[in-house]
């Protein structure tokens, strides 16, 4: 059951959707020694998340389990111009509900000053020194840490929360680390499929770079990408960084598979082409191929493992749409439309 406290947070979040836009990020790990922030913030990649959202305007604009009254709706008539600037405005602001948290690397860690053995047991608690200057934010503010045994180093990234909070706190965001993070909460949202709503609490209450919200968002992502659960976070802000977080592992085969389940091969395409952006060296990297032959030179070349369950379901994609093909034909035929001979349009 979701507070009324948790249920002020998030309502607020969406009165605000761009100001902390820029508060949620996640890479895995195993590839610390890499920054993907250029890859992420790459135009090209940019469009293929896009289209990887698939934008739906009923699930963008759908009420959300905030606790807001819901506005009663109104009916107008319009000519066409006027539907035609209303249907702009609302693209526009799909694409601002939609936007998507940034990918970052993982801060560094305790980065040791000086030690002083000479301090070792003066005190029996650490003391924090925090410049409050005016002018600096709270990604770049120097905090210092003294260890009781003498170390000088900078504060890590639970002390540089706790110390921003205190001395510039950010509404909605609480000092210490929510208990719905840890076990055996987290692992109910989970199993009752709340990712939208751990993933929008994470980026109110962490830094993009932040080790534990990484934990966290890799934790959410895995456990979609494992479930197949991708509806539950399509045409939603953070299906980008889940697609992106997955070719960036090289774990999105299960994506691929639903994308082509789904007829989407446009999909397809561009998770393919955001495949070789990542990793050019790859040997289907055939940018004058079209959508299908790009993914069918994928299975075939770079797909591994998945290979085998992959080209199932292309070859159930084309069957499909060869079916297709000939009950439109037939269907034009019917209608005197269509050549019996060739099966084309008559001119």
């Amino acid at each position: 059951m979701i507070s009324s406290r948790i249920n002020l947070i998030i309502r607020n979040f969406y009165k605000r959707p761009g100001q902390y836009c820029r508060m949620c990020s996640t890479v895995s790990q195993s590839q610390n020694e890499k920054d993907p922030a250029p890859l992420f913030f790459d135009q090209h990649v940019q469009e293929f998340l896009v289209t990887l959202t698939r934008i739906d305007y009923r699930k963008v604009f759908s009420a959300r389990k905030d606790g807001t009254a819901l506005n009663v709706p109104q009916f107008k008539f319009m000519t066409d111009e006027e539907l035609q600037e209303v249907r702009a405005q609302i693209s526009t602001k799909a694409r601002g509900r939609i936007q998507m948290p940034p990918v970052v690397k993982v801060r560094a860690e305790d980065e040791i000053i000086s030690k002083d053995i000479g301090l070792q047991g003066l005190c029996e608690q650490n003391y924090v020194f925090t410049d409050i200057s005016f002018g600096n934010t709270n990604r770049n503010r120097l905090i210092v840490v003294r260890d009781t045994n003498g170390t000088l180093r900078h504060a890590n990234s639970n002390e540089r929360h706790r110390m921003n909070q205190i001395y510039f706190p950010i509404s909605d965001r609480e000092i210490h680390t929510p208990q719905m993070f840890s076990n055996p909460y987290f692992s109910d949202l989970l199993d009752k499929e709340e990712f939208e709503f751990i993933l929008d609490r994470a980026c109110l209450q962490f830094e993009p770079d932040d080790p534990e919200y990484h934990r966290i968002t890799k934790e959410v992502y895995s456990y979609v990408n494992k479930m197949g659960k991708f509806d539950q976070l399509r045409s939603t802000r953070h299906f980008g960084p889940l697609a992106f977080h997955l070719v960036w592992e090289n774990e999105f085969q299960n994506l691929l598979a639903d994308v082509i389940k789904s007829e989407n091969i446009t999909e397809a395409g561009a998770l393919i082409r955001l495949y070789h952006k990542i990793y050019p060296e790859a040997k289907s990297n055939k940018p004058e191929f079209n959508d299908l032959d790009l993914v069918a030179a994928y299975i075939e070349l770079d797909s591994g493992n998945h290979q085998h369950t992959l080209t199932s379901v292309l070859a159930i994609y084309e069957k499909l749409q060869h079916e297709k093909e000939k009950m439109e034909q037939a269907i034009l035929k019917a209608h005197g439309l269509s050549d019996s001979t060739d099966g084309k349009s008559e001119t």
